[in-house]
Order: C-alpha cells, then sequence, then structure tokens
C-alpha cells in the first residue's frame, strides 16, 4: 500500500474535523483475541472489569504500568472512522489500527474532555486522557 502524502491527508483533514459532536454512529467494532488476530464484529458486550467481552486486553498489558499489567485507563480504544478512513484508505484496512470501537464522532479533547461519559448501545464509557496511538503493524 501506498501511504498517503502529506498534502493529500492535509486534504482529507476538512472532513475528519466535520464528524459529529454530539450524536455520533459506531462503525465497526474490533476484538484483538490473540497476538495479530483481530476479529470484526456486529456486536459486542462490554464489561467493567474486562472490557471488550473476547478482546484480549487484560493478556497483553502495557509498558505504560508500573508491573505490565494492562492499563485500566485503556480498557477499550476508540478512534475517529473518518480519521481511519483518510489513513488506511481502506475499510478493510481499519482493523489493523489496533483500535476496538470506530466511531463517526469528533473524539478530540476539546469535545470529549477526560472524566465525560459516553454511551455505546447500552454501555457507558468514561473518557480518559490516556491516548492510543496505534498498533505498530498499522
Amino acid at each position: 500500500m501506498e501511504h498517503l502524502t502529506l498534502e493529500a491527508l492535509r486534504a482529507g483533514l476538512l472532513s475528519v474535523q466535520q464528524s459529529p459532536t454530539d450524536e455520533g454512529r459506531l462503525e465497526m467494532i474490533v476484538a484483538r483475541p490473540a497476538a495479530d488476530e483481530r476479529q470484526v464484529w456486529e456486536t459486542a458486550e462490554l464489561n467493567v472489569a474486562h472490557g471488550l467481552q473476547g478482546d484480549s486486553w487484560e493478556q497483553r498489558g502495557s509498558s505504560s504500568t508500573a508491573d505490565g499489567s494492562a492499563h485500566p485507563e485503556r480498557q477499550i480504544t476508540l478512534i475517529n472512522s473518518r480519521a481511519i478512513q483518510l489513513i488506511a484508505q481502506s475499510r478493510e484496512r481499519w482493523p489493523l489500527a489496533g483500535d476496538q470501537l470506530f466511531v463517526d464522532l469528533n473524539l478530540s479533547p476539546e469535545n470529549l474532555a477526560p472524566g465525560q461519559r459516553l454511551q455505546v448501545g447500552t454501555a457507558v464509557l468514561e473518557i480518559t486522557d490516556q491516548e492510543h496511538r496505534g498498533c505498530l503493524k498499522f
């Protein structure tokens, strides 16, 4: 795959910036059941203790915690669907980013500050200041 030029990325940024600010849309759910695996799901269960049921968040751990355990504030990761479409250039490549929930919603700190809550289906997620920088595979 050929990467976009900086000019092409800048040109596509307007669409990303026009993402809804109040009511978004869940575009894709991706679970990472094991290393190097991605599964796209139509529905999912979110659990307070374990995150996305069937995802390996707990087993992967984190370099950001003192003991290497899973970071409790990175249980569920979200990415703007317009941004990933611009970068990935194809919906089939979205899962490589490593995020779990792909949403058409403005995820900027100005729109969703840490501590704010976001309803996804029947689940309520709390926004944290812990960024997900994407998977190295992507």
